[in-house]
């Protein structure tokens, strides 16, 4: 029976593959909070893979405070750079299966057009360039590995716009939502699909995929759709991101172009409306 590790298991991803794992018994599953894969401290996490001896790993840990990054740089990057490729290194040199998942803050927002693998990266905040340096590092000591960038994650669990929204939508008349960042929101138990079904099938091609649902929209869209779904009755306004900055710059645009992945496993790729109504359920 193949191993599979999961870190982050407390995380949004990490949480929706646990409640998939159950459907596929074939695999003994091992869900590692940072407790038991410790991602800011390479020496202890050597020693813990060790421990597990995995024969797969979904390593969906990551350092994911955006605007706190900028103040704690060196932390973001142990985490999303040097442990990342500590555990492609130890994948390489024991055939572990690796699936490594990245961010649309990769890229600087500038492009008008859905996002391919081979786009140009040029991230903006620190948070971007820690998760940049871990593709680099996971491909540079494991070319088998597989990466996955994907966008605007929600789930039922954790902390989320969508969780946000629901909350603010009941407690306020009215609010407002930045109009000029676009992109593609993910469903987390989407995503954690789209991961099994990878592992579940008989081609492993190793490289960069993206994967969102589909959808080109802006955040305030999202929170309109958010408001239909939810039959809410606040008020939704528009605003620029001048209007409410951050500490860290958000690209702009950032929709994911899945055409890859949709075609090399077979994916359905479900559109962002159709998965939004499932968080309401």
């Amino acid at each position: 029976m193949k191993k599979i590790l999961v870190t982050g298991a407390t995380g949004q991803l990490g949480s929706e593959l646990s409640v998939l794992a159950p459907s596929y018994p074939q695999y003994e599953w091992v869900f590692a909070d940072r407790t038991q894969i410790t991602l800011n401290n390479l020496e202890m996490l050597q020693s813990q893979l060790e421990a597990i001896l995995p024969d797969i790993i979904f390593n969906c840990g990551a350092y994911t405070a955006v605007d706190k990054a900028e103040s704690e740089k060196d932390l973001a990057f142990t985490v999303n750079h040097l442990s990342v490729g500590l555990i492609a290194k130890y994948a390489r040199e024991n055939n572990v299966k690796l699936i490594q998942i990245s961010t649309d803050y990769v890229f600087d927002g500038s492009s008008s057009v859905a996002l391919d693998e081979k786009a140009e990266t040029n991230p903006k905040n620190v948070y971007g360039k820690s998760k940049l340096a871990g593709e680099t590092a996971c491909l540079q000591e494991n070319p088998e590995s597989i990466i996955i960038r994907t966008s605007w994650v929600y789930s039922k669990f954790g902390n989320n716009f969508v969780k946000t929204m629901q909350r603010l939508m009941q407690e306020r008349d009215e609010i407002n939502v930045v109009n000029d960042q676009i992109g593609s929101p993910t469903y987390a138990p989407d995503l954690a699909q789209a991961m099994i079904d990878i592992i579940e099938s008989s081609n492993w091609v190793p490289g960069i995929y993206n994967y969102s649902n589909e959808g080109e929209i802006s955040w305030y869209e999202f929170a309109l759709s958010i408001k239909e779904v939810g039959g809410y009755s606040c008020k939704v306004g528009g605003i620029p991101s001048s209007s409410y900055p951050t500490p860290a710059k958000r690209p702009s645009f950032s929709l994911l172009d899945k055409k890859k992945i949709k075609i090399v496993y077979n994916l359905k790729v479900p559109n962002y409306k159709d998965s939004l109504r499932k968080m309401f359920v």
